[in-house]
């Protein structure tokens, strides 16, 4: 038994003496703020190859016979090393296990000269609370280090296994996983790797800074108010949060299971759009809805997502401030360009009007915490840990009330769906002013109201827990690298209407973000995963054919 105060040094111990081996010469962390480009530095060309090629082409590589599944992995085993190294992204390692499935999968292929699926050989990375059987699942809380060792594997991860896909790490998750930043007191803080200042973002931060530093060419995260887009957006990353229902989402250990007045998603992060279409491809033709009661059984339209059915022109609404917190000048100079772009190409644009983002925010922080926080705040206590900041921020929207009393939650529910039914009326409503005279399509909006924020200081969620409180997919895409240029100048930023918006606002300043990534997040109707990314196809086509 592992006394509780020597728990993280000891969880901290045993992950560098499973990484050691694997590691290549000395640590040496750059002293810049940039280290995105330490992780490659010490690949042979071969290897520096395959780790910039996405998921897609990699399972097609290794089903040609270019590379085997153990060059694969051992590319991005080098690169994972070093990206723990400089970003803190890891928290458990399997990397022995890992190599042995690698050579299996080779010689399976060498003697049937088949595949033994469509993921054969490709590495998959593994956000920390989603279990892979005999593994612990800390899931950032100190008190359950050692105490939740996983006895069978989460559904999504029995599915990669089944398809070919190889596991080798698990990745860092904040305490209470109820955070857009990554941070807790078993490993500690994750950092992002384009400016070490900055946070990766959350939950799944450490999914977001291992596949940055190309140390993963997919990851698996959960989002239930940000989590999955979040860091792909901070990180430079494609990553889709589904509508519930939609995707696997049994065997994961957080606090609240069998909470589901608001529920979150399972979803991947990626280096390309077409890799978030694989993983959802692979998850739906396993038929999960045969081993998960909750699941709607709705397989996977590939034709969809390949763009049949969608009309010749889009109509796209642009939501360029949500009305609490106008977001910084890269992310709104980014959306006018998309703007022009789409125009330019003949597609139909209007402004989306935003309607109760502030009493949409007062909903989900009530549904997040019907009792109160009581749960986070004993499992904390029962670890002999304290608070993170960004953990004493969210608890804090609950602090001096009561928890809830069933009428209560009840009213809560009634309150939650009444909100999605003046949402979709007002979605609906956006035929009367499109020139097809039909809804729009999608929302084009900010993931965030500022690129990669200092460390806890993350304050508001609004641009992607809205989504999820009325259960719309969402898709992040990168669209450019910010540089603090001192010859540019940005547009004043609107008289601040909140306390909130006056705190992010007084943030504002380029060299704070110098090097952050600039991403953008494409909204569409609920359960429509398919017809989104063909959307975002369309819409990354337009942008490199229309772009001034």
């Amino acid at each position: 038994m592992v006394n509780i105060h020597d728990v993280a040094a000891q969880k901290r111990m045993e992950r560098e003496a499973k990484l050691s081996t694997y590691r290549k010469g000395c640590i040496h962390v750059p002293s810049g703020a940039d280290l995105s480009q330490y992780p490659l530095r010490k690949l042979t060309e071969t290897e520096r190859i395959i780790v910039h090629c996405d998921a897609t082409a990699i399972v097609d590589l290794i089903r040609k016979r270019v590379y085997t599944a153990q060059d694969v992995l051992r590319a991005f085993v080098k690169v994972a090393v070093a990206a723990q190294d400089v970003t803190n992204c890891l928290s458990e390692v399997l990397l022995d296990e890992a190599f042995l499935q690698a050579s299996k999968l080779d010689r399976y292929l060498e003697k049937t000269g088949k595949v033994i699926g469509p993921l054969h050989g490709l590495p998959v990375s593994i956000k920390d609370h989603i279990k892979i059987k005999g593994l612990d699942t800390s899931s950032g809380y100190l008190g359950w280090a050692y105490k939740t060792v996983a006895d069978r594997d989460a559904l999504v991860v029995e599915i990669l296994r089944n398809a070919g896909a190889i596991l080798y790490v698990k990745t860092q998750t904040p305490q209470t996983l109820l955070s857009l930043e990554t941070d807790n007191n078993v490993f500690g803080k994750t950092v992002n790797p384009f400016n070490r200042n900055l946070t990766p973002g959350g939950s799944s931060g450490g999914e977001g800074a291992l596949i940055a530093c190309h140390g993963s060419p997919m990851g698996v995260g959960t989002d239930i108010g940000g989590s999955i887009r979040i860091p792909a957006a901070h990180c430079g990353l494609y990553g889709l949060k589904g509508s519930v229902a939609r995707l696997p989402h049994s065997g994961l250990l957080g606090s609240h299971d069998g909470m589901d007045a608001i529920v979150g998603c399972v979803g991947p992060l990626a280096r390309s759009a077409r890799d978030l279409e694989l993983f959802c491809r692979i998850m739906l033709d396993a038929e999960p809805w045969l081993n998960e009661p909750p699941l709607l059984e709705m397989p996977w339209k590939r034709d969809v997502a390949n763009g049949e059915g969608l009309p010749d022109k889009l109509a796209i609404a642009i939501l360029f401030d949500d009305g609490v917190v106008a977001p910084h000048p890269p992310i709104t100079q980014a959306l006018n360009k998309y703007k022009h772009a789409l125009a330019r190409a003949g597609h139909d644009v209007i402004e989306w009007q935003a309607v109760d983002h502030q009493h949409g925010w007062d909903l989900i922080t009530k549904l997040y915490l019907l009792d109160g926080g009581a749960e986070y705040h004993e499992t904390i206590r029962a670890g002999g840990e304290s608070e993170v900041p960004q953990t004493e921020w969210i608890l804090k929207h609950a602090q001096g009330r009561d928890p809830y009393t069933p009428a209560d939650i009840f009213k809560l529910n009634l309150e939650r769906e009444a909100f999605r039914s003046k949402a979709l009326a007002h979605w609906n409503s956006t035929q009367q002013r499109t020139v097809s005279r039909r809804p729009v399509d999608a929302i084009l909006c900010p993931v965030a109201p500022t690129l990669a924020p200092p460390h806890n200081t993350t304050s508001w969620w609004g641009y992607t827990s809205h989504w999820n409180l009325l259960d719309l997919p969402g898709v992040v895409f990168p669209v450019g690298r910010f540089t603090a240029t001192s010859s540019v100048t940005y547009p004043p930023l609107p008289h601040s209407r909140n306390d909130v918006e006056h705190f992010i606002h007084n943030q504002w300043n380029p060299t704070t973000y110098d090097n952050a990534p600039i991403s953008l997040q494409l909204v569409g109707r609920r359960h429509n995963e398919e017809k989104l990314l063909a959307m975002l196809n369309v819409l990354e086509k337009v942008f490199k054919e229309n772009a001034l």
